[in-house]
């Protein structure tokens, strides 16, 4: 299993919105590319000096597959993230495998 993490630090003033923004658009059309597997959307919880910070998991079975998103899906729907929140975000991604679970 591949973890495809993106964390996202929003301004406070647009984060509720946002936050709407995501959970009813943005990851529905991720999930929609049936790609993934499930996701878990989190908040950091240390203060930040600037704005609210999130992590975005989302668990997918190959690298294959994930290389897959990355070329076809990706660049549209990050696309759209950037346009809508133009300079009011700061978003890095990191890849993980899963060694362990229980």
């Amino acid at each position: 299993m591949i973890i495809y993490n993106v964390t996202v630090n929003i301004e406070e003033q647009v984060e509720a919105e946002w936050k709407d923004w995501m959970l009813t658009i943005h990851i529905p059309d991720v999930m929609k590319t049936g790609f993934f597997a499930g996701y878990k959307f989190c908040r950091l919880l240390q203060d930040e000096p600037q704005g609210v910070t999130y992590a975005i998991q989302y668990f997918c079975p190959s690298m294959d597959s994930l290389n897959e998103y990355l070329a076809n899906y990706a660049p549209d729907l990050q696309s759209q993230h950037s346009e809508r929140y133009r300079n009011r975000f700061v978003a890095f991604r990191t890849l993980l495998r899963v060694e362990d679970q229980k």
